[in-house]
C-alpha cells in the first residue's frame, strides 16, 4: 500500500535502491524472482523478492525457491510489497497457508538537513569499517558469529557503498548509538540504527541520523529512506522528527509458522 501522497515512481525507485543496498553475495534469479539466501540475520538478504513476471507457474517457482533454501538450510521467506509480481501473490500465499511475518514500513523524506545538530559535550562521532561495525552491532543484538560474519561480508561486497558511524563518549569510548548509510546517487538509505538500552531516550540516534543525512546531502542525496518495524513506535517517532513519513509497507510470508 502506498501512503502519504508519495508518487509511485519515487517509491518504486526507493524499492530498487533498497534491493541494491541489501544485496548479499548469495543470490540468484529464479524465473523473474530474485532469490537471496545469505546466512545472516536480516530477512531482506534471505528471502524471495517476486519482482517480475515469469514464464513458469507460481507453484513451480515456489518449489524451485524452496529447493534453494533447503539446500542451504534456511527457512523460506517471500517478501511482499506493492510492487510484487504477480500482484495477487500475497492473496495466493494466504490461501495456501503461508503465515505473515514482520510487518514493516518504508519511511521516506525529501527534507534532508543541511547540517547535523551539535553533539553534546564529551560525545564524538566516528566512522567504522564494515567488520568493526558488524561485530559491534551484532554483539549488542546478541547475534551469533555466523550472522555477524554474513553482515560484514554483505557490507564489504555491496554494490552500493556503505558508511558506518558511531556516537560514543570521548573519555571512555562507551557506545551511544550506531547506524549506517547506503547512498546510490540521489537516494540514500539509513540502516541498522541501534542505541544500547542504557542510552535510549537521550536523542543519540536522532543526532547520529541527522549528522549522517547531512553528509549524504552534501554528496548529492535528495531522498532518504529507511525500513522499520511497523510496531516500533519509539523508533518511528524518532524518524518522524527527522522528517520521515510512511511511503509503503511490506511483510514476509513463510510456510512455517515459527520461522525466524
Amino acid at each position: 500500500m502506498l501512503e502519504n501522497g508519495w508518487s509511485e515512481s519515487l517509491l518504486s525507485r526507493v524499492e530498487d535502491a533498497g534491493l541494491n543496498a541489501s544485496a548479499p553475495p548469495q543470490q540468484r534469479w529464479v524465473d523473474g524472482w530474485l532469490v537471496r539466501f545469505s546466512p545472516g540475520k536480516a530477512k531482506r538478504a534471505r528471502c524471495v523478492n517476486a519482482v517480475a513476471h515469469g514464464r513458469l507457474s507460481v507453484e513451480r517457482r515456489l518449489a524451485l525457491c524452496q529447493e534453494v533454501f533447503d539446500a542451504v538450510g534456511l527457512p523460506l521467506f517471500v517478501r511482499l510489497t506493492p510492487f510484487t509480481q504477480p500482484a495477487d501473490l500475497d492473496a495466493r500465499l494466504e490461501r495456501w497457508g503461508y503465515h505473515v511475518i514482520d510487518d514493516t514500513r518504508v519511511m521516506v523524506t525529501t527534507e534532508l538537513p543541511e547540517q547535523g545538530e551539535a553533539l553534546p559535550a564529551g560525545v564524538v562521532a566516528l566512522q567504522l569499517g564494515a567488520e568493526h561495525f558488524a561485530e559491534r552491532v551484532g554483539e549488542l543484538r546478541g547475534s551469533p558469529p555466523q550472522h555477524r560474519q554474513a553482515h560484514a561480508e554483505r557490507l564489504k561486497v555491496s554494490p552500493v557503498p556503505y558508511d558506518a558511524w558511531a556516537l560514543q563518549r570521548a573519555d571512555d569510548g562507551e557506545l551511544l548509538a550506531l547506524a549506517q548509510l547506503a547512498q546510490e546517487g540521489e537516494l540514500v538509505g539509513v540502516y541498522d540504527v541501534f542505541t544500547p538500552p542504557a542510552h535510549r531516550g537521550s536523542g543519540h540516534a536522532r543526532r547520529l541520523c541527522a549528522r549522517m543525512l547531512a553528509v549524504a546531502r552534501a554528496r548529492g542525496a535528495r531522498v532518504a529512506y529507511l525500513q522499520v518495524d511497523a510496531a516500533n513506535a519509539p523508533a518511528r517517532a524518532v524518524y518522524r522528527r527527522l522528517g520521515f513519513a510512511d511511503g509503503y509497507g511490506y511483510h514476509y510470508r513463510s510456510p512455517l509458522a515459527d520461522a525466524s
